[in-house]
């Protein structure tokens, strides 16, 4: 089980292509045997997974201190098949899934920190 927010985007983002995969593999059945029952099953874990897939990416940007544009290639990422290991093999590379030893605040905590500064 993964302990760390690199850990758990790994995990997130390889089931995403997993649940590619098998929606893939269902339409082959639906389109080319008439079976449409896998596609109704596996569309909808492949829609549960690609929720989490984006769910994650929003819960680990801040931690990992991603800039917008890593934010914003890690959700286009999940539209393309498998093209969300793509995106964690680049980001396992350039150390983007370990948690840098800073001080400087999170998006989260400069967000608090505006919405004090407002009020």
């Amino acid at each position: 089980m993964p302990r760390t927010h690199g850990g758990w985007f790994r995990l997130v983002a390889v089931a995403e292509a997993y649940s590619w995969a098998g929606l893939l593999i269902a339409m082959a059945f639906k389109y080319g045997l008439d079976m449409s029952l896998g596609v109704t099953v596996m569309g909808w874990v492949h829609g549960a997974v690609f929720t989490a897939y984006v769910i994650a990416c929003l819960v680990v940007f801040s931690p990992l201190r991603w800039s917008f544009w890593v934010l914003v290639a890690a959700g286009l990422s999940s539209i393309p098949p498998f093209a969300t290991v793509v995106f964690e093999r680049w980001a396992g590379r350039r150390g983007l899934l370990e948690v840098p030893d800073t001080d400087a605040p999170t998006f989260w905590g400069r967000v608090r920190y505006v919405l004090r500064e407002l009020n």
